[in-house]
């Protein structure tokens, strides 16, 4: 057997390709929603104080639901995270 044969086959045991993309397509997925929900959380708290400081009231109170539903998603996705790290 070759050197070349030899590596390919020690590095074809060694890394499996399915677990590698399944944990890149999550890892992708999660950094997305984060980023996502935490913008949204600093989009509608900064809605919500402009527009309770000109006065629409109905429209702040909307801003500030989509904050504290963001916030909250959010959180959660940061608490899921944190489980599995410790978890293993």
């Amino acid at each position: 057997m070759t050197p070349a044969a030899l590596i390919g086959t020690v590095a074809a045991t060694l890394i499996d390709g399915e677990a590698l993309f399944d944990t890149a397509v999550a890892s992708l997925a999660a950094g997305v929603f984060v980023a996502l929900t935490g913008s949204l959380a600093i989009y509608g708290f900064a809605t919500a104080a402009e527009m309770q400081r000109v006065g629409r009231d109905v429209a702040a109170v909307g801003a500030g639901a989509l904050a504290v539903v963001a916030s909250l998603a959010f959180m959660g996705a940061l608490g899921v995270g944190l489980y599995l790290i410790i978890s293993g």
